[in-house]
């Protein structure tokens, strides 16, 4: 089988909610009410008093001097600025001041582009497309499995000609994305060539999941490849989990692979699946203390053999499955060092559709490892022969870690 980076029909990006200190709120709040249009004097003299109250002399004057830079641009600069980017990169200025890659602030179409690639599903028609330069039309590189696009007859290859009567080859893959979503009705009309040959089919839009899982069985050797840890991503292991047991695997190999992590929980559950209960999962370190420790608390488990691989890009989620199985099940990491994310992020969003995004805190190993900018050792390293192509005939380490198991 083979697993192929992808462009999707609509637009992708990679947590969760948390609270600021109070000070971070009320600078939050005066900078997006400043964004709506309310005058920034008002807002510093109605909310001075709170602020008053609070904090001391440096933090009250910190504000009054952001709010003052602020006004004085505004009011003085020899060209006109948009005040919302001004208050946008002030944002971006505070958090990339923390010196962390993973603290950032988002504008709103990124915020919208992560939240659905982690909520697993989006509005659309259940297709991945590109621009093919060639021809100027759209490319369908994949059609999710009994999505409306299958069901319409469309297929990886087509050429995507025309969508609602608008030419395609004068649009761009997200213009065409946005189409199709954004279609006025429950559905859309597409034209498209194959075998240049011209055909026309009418497609329903409608909330579809995305896949972040494929499977197969290698001869009782049972293969899981995860792409991303989102929302739906647990349910669909689990589904493909228990259709390759039915079909009488002995043992499993569960390839994280180039995947860059994703939720927390969805990573967590999927090793609850295997880990006997009472078992540490994952551990969080705050300030230099342990804050937490998550064991597994279901009854469910496994006991045949199980291997994960793991590359460079394996990160995050995919870090913290890899580790837990290791320790709390015994399973072996085959391929390369991960990549050493050991941080977790939480999320804020804010009225104005943007999002606020921040490390909380580490997460160590169930053996209390801290892998941050260190990544996971694997148990048997493995160079891949060919690393632009996942398929058992050339890919060493998938071949190694079926040997490991078997």
């Amino acid at each position: 089988m083979e697993k192929k980076a992808k462009a999707v029909e609509s637009k992708k990006a990679t947590k969760r909610s948390a609270s600021f200190s109070l000070l971070e709120v009320i600078v939050i709040v005066i900078m997006t009410a400043l964004v709506v249009g309310v005058s920034s004097s008002l807002i510093v003299y109605n909310n001075y008093n709170k602020i008053n109250s609070n904090y001391g002399e440096n933090d009250k004057e910190g504000i009054e001097k952001f709010i003052e830079a602020y006004n004085n641009i505004l009011e003085s600069y020899v060209e006109k600025v948009d005040g919302e980017d001004l208050i946008d990169e002030a944002i971006k200025a505070m958090y990339e001041h923390l010196g962390d890659p993973y603290t950032s602030y988002l504008d709103k179409e990124t915020t919208e582009a992560l939240e659905e690639q982690l909520n697993g599903e989006y509005h659309g028609i259940g297709v991945e497309i590109s621009k093919e330069y060639n021809t100027g039309y759209i490319l369908v590189i994949d059609v999710f499995e009994s999505s409306p696009a299958d069901q319409a007859g469309l297929r990886p290859g087509d050429l995507i000609t025309t969508v609602n009567g608008q030419n395609t080859a004068v649009k761009t893959a997200e213009e065409v994305s946005e189409i199709i979503k954004n279609s006025q009705s429950e559905d859309v009309k597409i034209s498209y060539l194959r075998n240049e040959e011209e055909k026309t089919t009418t497609v329903v839009v409608k909330n579809v999941v995305i896949p972040s899982v494929q499977s197969e069985n290698f001869d009782g050797v049972g293969y899981i490849y995860i792409e991303t840890f989102s929302n739906t991503t647990y349910s669909q292991f689990k589904n493909a989990l228990e259709e390759l047991e039915k079909d009488n695997i002995k043992s499993l190999v569960i390839d994280v692979r180039d995947n860059t992590g994703g939720y927390l929980e969805a990573a967590s559950k999927i090793a609850e699946l295997f880990i006997e209960k009472g078992k540490v999962i994952y551990q969080l370190e705050k300030q230099g203390k342990i804050d937490r420790v998550h064991k597994d608390e279901t009854d469910e488990k496994r006991n045949y053999d199980v291997a994960v691989l793991i590359n460079s890009n394996s990160a995050s989620a995919s870090e913290i499955l890899a580790a837990a199985l290791k320790d709390s099940y015994g399973a072996k990491l085959i391929g390369k060092i991960s990549y050493g994310k050991g941080t977790v992020q939480e999320k804020e969003m804010l009225e104005n559709g943007e999002m606020l995004k921040y490390t909380t805190a580490y997460w160590l190993t169930p053996n209390g490892l801290k892998i941050n900018n260190v990544g996971l050792i694997p148990d048997v390293e493995v160079e891949l022969d060919d690393y632009e192509v996942y398929s058992y005939e050339v890919d060493t380490q998938l071949q190694k870690a079926i040997e490991t198991v078997r």
